[in-house]
């Protein structure tokens, strides 16, 4: 491995970025040094994941090179072993067997004199197309010069490659780094490469400032341009940043359609902060094109960013894992020794409707072999339900609603602390300006209540993944995904559901993340 050389490790980190999916848009107070009595809070922080993936320690920021091989599934992450708070990237390294029980591994790619390691793919080079070895591991990653930067280049960010020969453990940087070098576009980075077995080629998206540049190659190493692909967005919605492209079949028809992935810094969320949409199009090996002519979003929430999927996966299946976090307030969120985890992985479908193509996501279906039914205790009176469970912030919920309008649901706890979901006027929303902890940051609940527009229903279908700090919530089968961080003073223990007097709620189920069963997988 390369280490950090003391001069970047010393000399670079006050540096200051704006930058989006790699970027650190402010600086809190937190020291680099964790203290031993921090130390011992890490595995007792309330607020700690129970069945999402954090890092033992530090900072975190997105999924990186998300790749398959010999039965493990990689999750590489932009990291800073130094802080809590943005600061150098490395490479950091994580696998799992199941996509939910992850061992986290040494740092994997460090900072050299070429820069810090920005985000990037994986891939799996069965054929040994660049020489390094058969089924060589080979990273796809954005260089960020800090002294470039510094120097007001627009130059500071290429694009090197890496490889393993031992599925991760160790790494080679390629000596003719950079492969890609800038043709002066500040914001140039987040290669995401795969293996395009029509053409038998190698084919990379990279995020060029306000569009998506297409490249090709034999080898990894000797990249062609191809194409660029853009959008009239009115207003413009940031840097375009961590893109994905890749193929579906319509769910119950014979066609395929090419799926776009970009993320966006700035305000570009419907909901505020930055978000990730999705263009449904065609791709003919040159050119991506859609005949969309409005944003689709991955999930209306805030919180989950940066989203990539993988590579090599069996059977073909197309999984994303995202940040789940907000470049608004995710350095200041109130987290001791560790910050930010990741979404759970979502399997994507593409689905055909009245209005064109919806990408639908659902939590991979391995999360029912670690969940076990719970009994509860169910109180009803007049127009209310409410669901009692000490396990309500490890759990899967899940009910149907029918004739929804006008119903609201909330999580309540001991302390008095509320996290509202409801559907109304053909929009469902949530709102945490009371779900416990919201000071530590003005733009937390700036936002609120968060809404997105989900049509008139008859019938609206809910489930919840609960978690210490996070609910996601899907609906309607994953037509549409809402993710949002929540810090309740205490655990939540009441799942209360009002509704109107056309209203019934059917099929309630609750489902306990076991963590004996995880620890086993």
């Amino acid at each position: 491995m390369i280490k950090t050389s003391l001069k970047l490790a010393l000399g670079l980190i006050l540096i200051s970025f704006v930058v989006s999916c790699d970027n650190m848009n402010s600086q809190d107070e937190n020291s680099d040094v964790v203290s031993n009595e921090e130390n011992d809070t890490l595995s007792n922080d309330p607020f700690r994941p129970n069945f999402h993936f954090t890092p033992k320690e530090k900072w975190m920021n997105d999924p990186n090179g998300l790749v398959y091989q010999n039965g493990k599934y990689h999750l590489f992450f932009q990291h800073y072993p130094d802080s809590t708070v943005w600061g150098p990237m490395h490479w950091g390294h994580a696998v799992s067997k199941d996509l939910l029980t992850w061992e986290e591994k040494p740092i994997a790619l460090y900072p050299d004199s070429l820069g810090y390691i920005f985000s990037g793919s994986a891939v799996i080079d069965k054929n040994n197309t660049a020489g390094f070895g058969e089924d060589a591991m080979i990273a796809i990653f954005t260089y960020h010069d800090p002294e470039g930067e510094k120097a007001k280049s627009d130059k500071f960010q290429t694009q090197g490659i890496a490889y393993s020969l031992d599925e991760g453990k160790t790494w080679t940087k390629y000596k003719g780094n950079p492969v890609i070098e800038n043709p002066g576009i500040r914001d140039f980075r987040d290669p995401k490469v795969f293996w395009n077995e029509d053409l038998q080629k190698w084919q990379m998206l990279l995020a060029a400032k306000d569009h998506i540049e297409i490249f090709q190659s034999e080898d990894l190493k000797d990249w062609q341009k191809l194409s660029d692909f853009n959008f009239p967005d009115n207003p413009e919605l940031g840097v375009w940043e961590c893109p994905d492209l890749f193929e579906l079949q319509v769910q119950g028809t014979g066609e395929k359609k090419w799926v776009m992935i970009v993320s966006h810094g700035g305000e570009s969320s419907p909901n505020g902060g930055s978000g990730t949409r999705y263009f449904v199009g065609e791709f003919d090996g040159q050119k991506f094109t859609t005949d969309q002519d409005e944003s689709q979003w991955l999930d209306y929430g805030t919180d989950n960013y940066a989203g990539v999927t993988f590579n090599n996966t069996p059977e073909g299946r197309r999984i994303l894992i995202g940040w789940m976090s907000n470049w608004n307030y995710a350095t200041t969120t109130p987290t001791k020794g560790w910050r930010s985890a990741m979404t759970l992985p979502r399997e994507l479908y593409l689905v055909q409707t009245e209005d064109g193509y919806n990408l639908n996501t659902n939590v991979i279906d391995e999360i029912a072999r670690v969940s076990e039914s719970i009994a509860m205790d169910t109180e009803k009176s007049d127009n209310v339900m409410s669901i009692n469970s000490d396990e309500l912030s490890n759990s899967i919920v899940s009910f149907e609603i029918v004739s929804p309008d006008g119903v609201e649901f909330s999580l309540n706890n001991s302390a008095g602390n509320k996290f509202t979901m409801g559907y109304k006027g053909n929009n469902f929303y949530t709102n945490r300006t009371n779900s416990g902890l919201v000071d530590f940051n003005e733009k937390f609940t700036n936002t609120e209540p968060q809404k997105v527009q989900i049509g008139n229903l008859d019938t609206l279908k809910v489930k919840l993944f609960i978690d210490k700090s996070s609910v996601e919530i899907f609906l309607n089968d994953g037509n549409y995904a809402m993710t949002n961080l929540v810090y309740p003073e205490t655990p939540w223990q009441v799942l209360k559901i009002v509704t109107n007097e056309d209203t019934r709620i059917n099929n309630v189920k609750i489902r306990k993340v076991n963590l004996e069963l995880l620890d086993k997988k």
